[in-house]
């Protein structure tokens, strides 16, 4: 699917290794960044009004469209960084926001 407005990327995830997820965290933004894609946030204890919840650290990522993202999460780089992250959380969720279509 290709689009041109701006998507947001949300991971949940549990840290279960933190030295593998470290030798994540320092490749991460290099990355990130080299693709477009923009750290918004994260949050190790958000705010649940409703629903059930697993315990964990929630990541927001932006980029400028969807086939930014994906040139990201598939490129060679990160799918090679990505095997620290497998080794060192119990990934709950991610998912991709799309921008409202136009009106």
């Amino acid at each position: 699917m290709t689009t041109e407005s701006t998507v947001r990327f949300i991971a949940h995830f549990t840290v279960t290794n933190p030295d593998e997820y470290r030798i994540y965290e320092k490749g991460f933004f290099p990355i990130l960044r080299s693709h477009g894609g923009r750290f918004l946030t994260y949050d190790d204890a958000p705010t649940v009004l409703e629903g059930a919840y697993e315990q964990g650290r929630t990541v927001v990522l932006e980029f400028d469209s969807e086939d930014a993202l994906n040139a990201w999460w598939n490129s060679a780089e990160y799918r090679e960084l990505a095997v620290h992250r497998h080794a060192g959380t119990t990934t709950h969720s991610v998912t991709v926001i799309h921008s409202p279509p136009g009106r």
